[in-house]
């Protein structure tokens, strides 16, 4: 890269980078905060489940099987929980929906809560998820209760926890950055500023893919570190191999990330086999292996005794009612066209950036917007690869392996939502369906989303490689900008709705 058009006006070369970093966080916060408290609870996104197993973890207790929500965590649904995510205002009397149930006499909605009760008795289909965000906002839930929150306010109180891990993941995705962009000051601050504002509807919820991308992220930053180094040591090797287990044990849709890192790995100690350096390194590997392979060989283990198989997700498929399809019948599966791939391409890419909810059983997005995210994602992707094709030119030979290694993992990530999309019968699943059978939600891309924003910002400074860094921060803003705006005016029915935080 060229350090001449890598540096930003005077004015700009002022700003220490490590409080712009901070201010965004300290942004993040009031982003994610705002936009949690304004959404009601218990959305369509299974959020009753993973609060259900929150509660659970709270009192130290691990699901057994598919266990049905707890009775501790099924009073909150029915008396805090919104219907309008799944339902119309059509489908109640004259046709508007109920005021919430903690305003009214208990004597007069009592019965609707029973009913509520009832319609909620399924069991809990997440109860075979991996552990580490349940402890985590089990442990968040307890502290809740010893600080003085109940009710509602309690509820939201773990939906807030979200809050802190997206400022975290704001200060992981600038130390990525400068990681690998060390003379472009755009690229080092573009991905946390895109990180701060992303409208990702998954940051305001209670649910475990708000994790990921910090767990991964982490391991991300770990693993380039690994592939650099002359020498591992054992303390990297020790550090990488925990983040790796804490993002298996977050969720199970991580492994194709942990399989390019597997690959990563190996990479690196047939390098060191080459230079002679695998014997001295063998501490560090060990180090690494024990790290990573230990804890989620026991919960593997937990998983084949407690669910009869290793992932636990058989229990989850049975439950759905989805049927393995013949392998002979894999390739008949729409995706495989160029509208089908693009449905698939796009839907995924456009939840990516905003996510899946509902509102009034329709999706909370506007046509518009997603063909915007998705076409500039695969815009600004395309000009990343096409720019890492003419290694010499663009990049120096670290950030070429690194940027390869960002976009081994994000399509990993993706591919493996289309081969979910093409395995199973989904019969009368309400989604994925036979009428639409494709897994388009991003937020089981979310782990990968730090390497997909390197890519993406890479992209980004790639197509405006003619401008100053000037043109290129007014580019962002105007990215922003579109990412706030679009927000609010597509969120804006839920900030006057009377289940929210604002109107407890």
């Amino acid at each position: 890269m060229n350090p001449e058009k890598s540096n930003p006006p005077a004015a700009l070369s002022e700003l220490p980078e490590r409080q712009v970093t901070f201010l965004l966080c300290l942004l993040a916060v009031a982003h994610v905060f705002t936009f949690s408290a304004a959404f009601p609870l218990i959305n369509n996104v299974d959020e009753q489940a993973h609060f259900d197993l929150a509660v659970k973890y709270s009192h130290g207790h691990l699901p057994r099987g598919m266990e049905p929500i707890s009775q501790e965590s099924m009073q909150y649904i029915v008396i805090f929980g919104s219907q309008e995510y799944l339902w119309s205002p059509e489908a109640f009397p004259d046709k508007r929906f109920p005021p919430p149930p903690w305003k009214q006499p208990m004597g007069e909605v009592a019965p609707i809560l029973v009913a509520r009760e009832a319609a909620w008795q399924n069991a809990n289909d997440e109860c075979s998820q991996p552990p580490l965000y349940y402890t985590l906002a089990g442990s968040w839930w307890r502290l809740g209760k010893v600080c003085g929150f109940h009710d509602g306010f309690l509820l939201y109180w773990v939906r807030f926890l979200n809050a802190f891990l997206v400022a975290a993941l704001v200060g992981l995705g600038f130390v990525a950055a400068r990681m690998v962009f060390p003379d472009n000051r755009f690229l080092r601050l573009g991905v946390p500023a895109l990180l701060a504002f992303m409208p990702q509807t998954a940051f305001y919820s209670i649910q475990n893919d708000v994790l990921s991308p910090l767990t991964f992220g982490a391991a991300f930053i770990l693993l380039v570190r690994w592939l650099q180094a002359e020498l591992p040591g054992v303390r990297l090797g020790m550090f990488t191999g925990l983040a790796l287990a804490a993002t298996f044990l977050t969720k199970i849709t991580t492994v194709p990330l942990l399989a390019v890192s597997a690959l990563a790995v190996l990479l690196k100690m047939w390098r060191l086999f080459r230079a002679e350096k695998l014997r001295a390194a063998k501490p560090a590997i060990l180090s690494l292996a024990l790290c990573a392979g230990l804890p989620m060989l026991l919960w593997l283990a937990w998983c084949k005794i407690t669910f009869g198989d290793f992932t636990g997700s058989e229990a989850k498929i049975q439950f759905l009612g989805w049927t393995h399809k013949p392998f002979a019948q894999w390739w008949q599966h729409p995706i495989f066209t160029l509208h089908g791939f693009w449905i698939f391409l796009s839907g995924n890419l456009a939840t990516l950036w905003q996510g899946e909810f509902m509102w009034h059983r329709k999706p909370l997005a506007l046509d518009g917007v997603n063909s915007v995210y998705a076409i500039l994602s695969v815009g600004l992707l395309a000009l990343a690869l096409a720019a890492l094709f003419r290694r010499p030119a663009v990049t120096t030979t670290p950030q070429w392996q690194v940027l390869w290694f960002a976009f081994a993992c994000f399509t990993a990530a993706l591919a493996f939502s289309g081969w979910l999309s093409i395995i199973y019968d989904f019969h009368d699943c309400f989604y994925p369906s036979r009428a639409h059978p494709y897994f388009t939600s991003g937020r089981l891309l979310l782990g990968a989303l730090i390497p997909f924003l390197l890519l993406f910002v890479f992209g980004l400074d790639r197509a405006l490689t003619h401008f100053s860094n000037s043109a290129k921060f007014f580019v962002l803003t105007g990215i922003i900008l579109f990412m706030l705006v679009s927000e609010v005016t597509i969120d804006w029915p839920v900030f006057t709705n009377p289940y929210n935080w604002f109107h407890m």
